[in-house]
């Protein structure tokens, strides 16, 4: 018996081990990402002219797919794919604050909805995003919000109903902007299907813009600039 209690706590004290290692092995919100990066736009200069875009794979993906937008402009992409509101405040300070912009516009909300870091509520989601603005604010940092697109399903997560959850949120982001003062962007009308889906044009997975969705959106987020800049 004393040999069976002595290979259980073995067992256990491995698996408790092995935690802790994961732990310190994973880099939950990415805060390398962009690090050498943040490093050399700050030792380049203070350009107080500066635009941060904050975000998730809709982010991220625009400098990929449509990088002739961000040429030649204080454009600055810190979007990460598959990023939930929770991560990207944790990153906030490094990926958006200490690089001293202008504006930041944050455009984030939809991997909570499919779940990606854990079940979220509307409300989770909420607090995060009134939290960055927060912080934005605090430090001087002018805001600009945007919608999050419209999804009638997640291919890696099916079940969800974003199409029902994404315009109560948005309602949210739209009301806590005029509340607030701060610039909303939205992306969401001109992109929804009868469906509250992505439309067809604009995607090729119903999530993500592919460059037609990136070009109607730009217009419609630089008008919002030129509001604020």
């Amino acid at each position: 018996m004393k040999h069976v209690i002595i290979f259980l706590y073995s067992i256990l004290m491995m698996v408790f081990m092995d935690e802790i290692l994961i732990g310190q092995n994973t880099d939950w919100a990415n805060l390398n990402r962009y690090k050498d990066e943040n490093l050399k736009l700050n030792i380049a200069s203070d350009d107080e002219s500066r635009i941060v875009f904050m975000g998730n794979s809709i982010t991220e993906g625009w400098l990929i797919t449509d990088p002739v937008f961000f040429e030649g402009k204080p454009y600055i992409n810190r979007g990460i794919s598959g990023q939930t509101t929770p991560q990207m405040l944790v990153r906030f300070r490094q990926d958006v604050v200490n690089l001293k912009p202008r504006i930041v516009v944050i455009l984030a909300g939809t991997n909570d909805i499919a779940g990606n870091t854990g079940p979220s509520t509307l409300e989770m989601i909420e607090d995060n995003i009134a939290s960055m603005v927060e912080i934005a604010k605090s430090n001087g940092i002018k805001v600009i919000l945007c919608s999050v697109l419209p999804a009638y399903d997640y291919p890696w997560k099916q079940g969800l109903n974003p199409a029902e959850k994404i315009p109560a949120l948005n309602k949210w982001i739209k009301d806590y902007s005029n509340k607030n003062e701060i610039i909303y962007v939205d992306f969401y009308t001109p992109m929804a299907d009868e469906r509250n889906g992505l439309k067809k044009d604009y995607s090729e997975d119903g999530v993500h813009p592919n460059l037609a969705g990136y070009k109607l959106m730009e217009p419609i987020l630089e008008s919002a600039i030129a509001k604020v800049y």
